[in-house]
């Protein structure tokens, strides 16, 4: 018999083959096939295994379920699908909250819109970064899954974290503005190319936006937030050459 199951937790090629040595090493299982992108495990037994020594085999970094089939064309179904992504992208919500909301605090008295553009890019890229760099080891595995530059050049998933630091600071110090508003035009261009092909193809994968400690399904919400990132270093980009 063969059953399949949602892991979650997996964010590169070591993960897969950790979870597959892990369940394999089980008895009564005679083969594993994980596949990282729908973060699932098909696994082929001589007699079923209960979920919790399924879980038991695993470590605590990886969660096992039983994957239901549901009707796609279930009202239900969909509700529920769409109230899980919510409750997964709500960390990615309030961070962008927070970082809005502390913008624009900085620029209210008196208002200044372009130093409210130049500290919300500056702030993103921080903490963004932040999140990146707590797993600097699992983060570029799981970026090349959907950044075009990352997937041809790994060493790039590597840097990106740092070149995002870099360019927080340029905004936040103001130096060299007009330098970090073309290279956040350059590597945001990129990765939304890759988040916009990801998302046509309706790939189930994890986003790297808040690097691999928070499990954050890829959605629109990806697309946005890049979008408004560029928008907002094109509008100054304009008003820079414009003077």
């Amino acid at each position: 018999m063969t059953h399949t199951y949602n892991v979650s937790g997996m964010t590169c090629n070591n993960c897969k083959a950790s979870v597959e040595k892990s369940l394999s090493a089980l008895s009564n299982v005679e083969d594993v096939s994980v596949n990282l992108e729908e973060k699932t495990a098909k696994i082929k037994m001589t007699s079923h295994i209960e979920v919790d020594a399924l879980q038991d085999a695993l470590s605590d970094k990886y969660q096992i379920s039983r994957k239901e089939e549901k009707n796609v064309f279930s009202s239900s179904a969909k509700t529920e699908q769409k109230q899980s992504d919510l409750k997964q992208l709500f960390p990615l919500f309030l961070i962008f909250g927070y970082i809005t909301i502390a913008s624009i605090l900085l620029n209210i008295n008196p208002w200044d819109g372009s130093s409210f553009m130049l500290d919300f890019m500056g702030l993103f890229y921080i903490v963004f970064s932040f999140f990146k760099l707590l797993d600097l080891k699992g983060f570029p595995e799981s970026f090349k899954m959907y950044d075009p530059l990352a997937k041809a050049v790994p060493a790039y998933g590597w840097i990106y974290p740092f070149i995002e630091v870099a360019l927080g600071l340029m905004f936040l110090m103001r130096f060299q503005t007009d330098i970090a508003l073309i290279f956040t035009i350059v590597i945001l261009g990129i990765t939304t190319f890759g988040v916009t092909k990801t998302l046509l193809s309706k790939k189930s994968i994890q986003c790297a936006c808040l690097g691999t400690a928070l499990n954050l399904p890829m959605t629109k919400a990806t697309f946005i937030e890049n979008t408004i990132m560029i928008i907002m270093a094109i509008i100054m980009l304009t008003k820079t050459f414009s003077i």
